[in-house]
C-alpha cells in the first residue's frame, strides 16, 4: 500500500506545472504537432520539449513522426477525465470561497 501511496504522489507531480496541464488539456482534445502546441502552451520551444519528455516518462502521452513532425497524443482517455474532475473540484472550490468573501462583506457592511 505504501509503494502505491509513492506511486501516486509521484504521478501528481508529474502534473504539478502549468504547462504540463496545458499540453495535457491540449491533446484531450485531440492528436496535436509540437509546433502547433507553442502559441497555445506559450513557452519557448526547447522548455515545451522538456515538459513533453516528463509527460512522455510517466508514460501520459505517447508521440509519433511524419517525415520531421512530430504528433502527441495521450496514451488514455482516463488522463482526460482526471483533468475534467479537477476542473469541476476547483470551480467547486473557488465557488465555495466566492460565497465565504461573500458572506465576510455583508458581515462587515452590516
Amino acid at each position: 500500500m505504501r509503494a502505491l501511496c509513492q506511486l501516486t504522489a509521484e504521478f501528481f507531480k508529474t502534473l504539478g506545472h502549468p504547462a504540463r496541464i496545458r499540453v495535457l488539456e491540449l491533446l484531450a482534445d485531440r492528436e496535436h504537432a509540437v509546433a502547433e502546441m507553442l502559441p497555445q502552451v506559450g513557452i519557448e520551444p526547447a522548455h515545451l520539449s522538456q515538459q513533453l519528455a516528463v509527460l512522455r516518462r510517466a508514460n501520459l502521452v505517447t508521440s509519433r513522426k511524419e517525415g520531421s513532425t512530430a504528433y502527441y497524443s495521450l496514451t488514455s482517455p482516463h488522463v482526460a477525465e482526471l483533468l475534467a474532475v479537477a476542473r469541476l473540484i476547483i470551480t467547486g472550490v473557488l465557488s465555495g470561497q466566492a460565497e465565504l468573501l461573500q458572506d465576510l462583506s455583508a458581515s462587515a457592511a452590516g
